[in-house]
């Protein structure tokens, strides 16, 4: 039989080069209507300056950030010429308005010479920002202090969490994207064990990888050395985290996902009443969705989306694009399961996942742009720095393997239903089968052995014939695993672009005297401090609540406890609200999350106009022991 190839003419070119057009033109109107804003936080100041010379010594050390940052009491470290510490080790939160600023006392009577300030914080986007520079008191001076020549979350601990999370990334394509193409494209697939196989070691690599990035987090965010991911102190304080809560939510949906794979290849597979399969395919389609955008939305809670501009909207646009994404790629790699295993699958099956991929890569899409538009922002962003250039080159990936997915689409359209020759083919014969059976009962071993060797070849030359016999199924076979080979790069450059410092913050941080000069002068952000006392032990303390911008719209609020020394206080329960009682509005509830001790946040919070607004804080000190402050504000 001779294959005709599909004839691809001048449309493929035709549509790459108006796809092109029209991501160049979204791309523009979108990039040229940017405002400024950040995901990783930046050092965007010092006191004193890098390389300053300072005649006296000053009394402490002071860093100034983009945006919010976790810091430990070791985060900063001055060294004295000598190497010698010449801090007091404990940070102080010198946070005002929309300013972030810490800073660390001095110790009294340190000599001349030239002092090394290294600092170390957690970016409220999960991802460890560190750095260095110099200052002299006196006049400069050797030191025997180096300054760190790598960032933090390097070495072998990066390394391994950097894998974990490309696992992460890849086991949640297989199991969310493997279960969508036997749901919604080959229903017959649920009792095909290489499919089982994709999606259950979907499973076990999430699983797996989930743990791994829990126990790496606290050598990955503080010490950097591998022994610490069996400190428990550590995971203890992670878990207190906003990423640790995410992990321990992503393992609690793993188990949900593990009973859904457990039906969906038992009860499901085994149904052959067509009314039944139909009201189970309806119900594990709705679960298996609710369970994939919860295991989503653990990525979106904790990284990018969560900061920066937007996060009420960015985050389900994120979880809509890991989503998109699971299903196309996912897919993809339970076709060329089914192409290459299971050869008697029906050209309807694979037509459906064509039209599901299409689908899927217009939502790519969408939610690509938006996202590009908040991490990137300007046309010297995306050519300029490390973010934008693997943008480019995950953008270039994409339409590469939209080509090679339209020549997949040409030899679907010429494919066949698979002929009784074709299945029997890759099944033994009745004679095969006996003769294997008969060398099982053997009292021979050699004898029984050469004749399992012997069916094995027989079964592999029946399947190389009936490929052999079907040349458009080839062709469909070759196009899908060049599909497959770009996209596991493609999932490799979007794990890198997870952990690159966006572009927006790149650039802010190459203009420190820029970023420092503007982060007074924009008006609105507002500052509360409220003492309470709820009435039992250790119920004393200070709320200090920000507000930024402080005006109608979404805003971002921050809310501090402080024992009455002023040091950071942990309590059980934080709850805020917003009430305009003028035009009989709220009260609006804000439960924040916990950032680190004493130290809550709430990233969208919406105020619906300008006015005086009470703003109610609840702080709970024990089960029984709690109280309400409240200050009048005005936002807007």
């Amino acid at each position: 039989m001779t294959a005709t190839a599909p004839r691809f003419g001048p449309s493929p070119v035709r549509l790459l080069l108006a796809a092109a057009v029209l991501i160049g033109t979204l791309l523009g109107a979108l990039l040229a209507g940017a405002s400024p804003a950040s995901a990783h936080a930046a050092l965007t100041g010092s006191n004193p300056k890098d390389g300053a010379v300072v005649a006296t010594a000053p009394k402490d050390v002071t860093l100034t950030f983009s945006e919010q940052v976790a810091m430990g009491n070791d985060s900063i470290r001055v060294l004295e010429p000598s190497g010698k510490r010449s801090d007091k080790a404990k940070i102080r939160d010198l946070s005002t308005g929309g300013t972030v600023s810490y800073g660390v006392d001095l110790l009294p009577g340190l000599p001349n010479g030239t002092y090394t300030v290294a600092w170390q914080a957690v970016s409220a986007d999960s991802h460890p920002i560190s750095g260095a520079f110099t200052f002299s008191i006196g006049a400069p001076s050797k030191t025997t202090v180096a300054l760190p020549d790598k960032e933090a979350g390097g070495g072998v601990v990066g390394v391994l969490y950097d894998i974990a999370r490309y696992a992460s990334y890849a086991g949640f394509v297989l199991l969310a994207g493997g279960a969508a193409f036997v749901l919604l494209c080959w229903q017959r697939g649920a009792s095909v064990r290489p499919l089982q196989r994709v999606v259950v070691q979907g499973w076990v690599t999430l699983t797996a990888a989930t743990l791994a990035t829990l126990l790496l987090r606290t050598p990955y965010t503080g010490s950097g050395k591998l022994a610490d991911a069996f400190d428990l102190g550590g995971l203890r304080d992670v878990l207190e985290t906003k990423t640790g809560a995410a992990l321990i939510s992503r393992l609690l949906l793993l188990g949900a996902a593990a009973l859904f794979v457990a039906v969906l290849f038992g009860a499901y597979a085994k149904r052959e009443d067509e009314a039944e399969k139909k009201d189970l395919t309806f119900g594990l389609a709705i679960g298996g969705t609710v369970v994939a955008a919860g295991i989503a939305g653990t990525w979106a809670l904790s990284e990018h989306a969560s900061t920066g501009i937007q996060p009420g909207l960015a985050m389900p646009v994120d979880v809509a694009h890991l989503l998109a994404v699971a299903t196309w790629l996912g897919g993809l790699a339970a076709l060329l399961t089914a192409l290459y295993r299971a050869p008697s699958i029906e050209r309807a099956a694979v037509r459906r996942f064509s039209r599901v991929a299409f689908i899927s890569v217009v939502v790519l899409a969408a939610t690509g742009l938006y996202q590009s538009w908040r991490q990137v922002g300007s046309w010297s962003a995306l050519t300029g720095t490390s973010y934008g250039q693997l943008l480019l080159v995950k953008v270039g990936l994409v339409v590469v393997m939209v080509g090679v997915a339209w020549i997949s689409r040409r030899w679907t359209a010429q494919l066949g239903e698979p002929t009784a020759e074709a299945t029997a083919a890759t099944e033994p014969t009745d004679a095969s089968a006996e003769e294997a059976e008969e060398g099982m009962d053997s009292s021979d071993p050699e004898r029984a052995t050469q004749l399992a060797l012997q069916k094995a070849a027989v079964a592999t030359a029946q399947k190389k014939k009936a490929r052999g016999a079907d040349p458009e199924r080839s062709g469909l076979r070759r196009s899908v695993l060049a599909e497959a080979g770009v996209a596991v790069v493609l999932l490799a450059v979007t794990t890198v672009l997870t952990t690159t410092e966006p572009g927006r913050t790149e650039e802010e941080a190459a203009r420190p005297g820029d970023a420092q000069a503007a982060a007074p002068a924009p008006a609105g952000p507002t500052e509360l401090r409220l003492p309470f006392d709820t009435g039992g032990q250790n119920g004393k303390g200070t709320v200090r609540l920000s507000l930024d911008p402080a005006t109608s719209g979404a805003n971002e609020m921050h809310v501090w406890i402080y024992n009455p020394e002023l040091k950071p206080m942990d309590v059980p329960e934080v709850k805020v609200s917003f009430t305009l009682k003028a035009k009989q509005i709220g009260p609006l509830p804000i439960t924040p999350d916990r950032l680190t001790t004493g130290h809550w946040s709430a990233g969208a919070v919406q105020i619906p106009m300008p006015g005086e607004w009470q703003v109610q804080v609840t702080v709970r000190t024990s089960d029984i022991d709690q109280t309400t402050v409240d200050k009048n504000v005005k936002i807007g």
